[in-house]
């Protein structure tokens, strides 16, 4: 009896999580959305009932109608007039630059970040997973330890079981071992505390610390 409750406990669990995250995101879209959109084009005005998830419809199709309008020339002479305004803007322009920099590299469909997983040795005698990024910049390289003689790579630690948050490190490349794994398997490790393994990661004897 006891092993059956577990075993539903497990089959259920994961599924009930994830609709439930589902649920709350799809009220957290309509909570914001609604309140912007005319009450006779909402559905609710019409039927008796509300239809979850239409304010996310709409959130959907009015980013992409953005992106679509911002690729022409006109877009983006607006877009440049909007970021010029921002530009001159005090607190604000800080703000702005800070945020479009980290949704740039974010949604890069070109960027390098976090696309391989490494160790590192943190603290001393022990080994931790971390995400690498991209190679500092050559203003910041130039005056770390070594200058240009040895390269550096960026990485990222995250923490278990919440992997969005963590700590940065500039790291030479030597001090970083790669592993076999993708991003979302080492996501699950983090987040498992060491429950989830990697499947079918082989690890050769180079890779073992001393």
């Amino acid at each position: 009896m006891h092993s059956y409750f577990l075993t539903g406990l497990v089959v259920t669990g994961p599924v009930a999580i994830t609709l439930y995250l589902i649920w709350t995101f799809i009220q957290w879209v309509d909570g914001w959305v609604k309140p912007f959109i005319p009450a006779r084009y909402l559905p609710e005005t019409y039927l008796p009932f509300q239809i979850p998830g239409f304010g996310l419809v709409v959130a959907v199709i009015g980013l992409t109608l953005i992106g679509f309008f911002t690729a022409n020339l006109v877009g983006r002479t607006l877009v440049r007039l909007g970021e010029k305004i921002l530009d001159r803007t005090p607190v604000v322009r800080g703000i702005y630059k800070a945020l479009k920099q980290v949704f740039s590299t974010i949604f890069s469909q070109s960027g390098t970040s976090f696309r391989k997983v490494g160790l590192v040795e943190f603290p001393q005698g022990a080994w931790s997973i971390v995400f690498i990024s991209s190679e500092p910049s050559p203003v910041v390289e130039a005056r770390l330890p070594g200058g240009n003689s040895e390269a550096w790579v960026s990485v990222f630690m995250p923490c278990a079981p919440n992997p969005t948050t963590g700590f940065f490190f500039l790291l030479p490349k030597s001090k970083v071992i790669e592993l076999p794994i993708s991003v979302e398997q080492a996501t699950k490790l983090v987040i498992s505390a060491g429950l989830i393994q990697p499947e079918q990661l082989l690890v050769s004897e180079e890779l073992r610390p001393n």
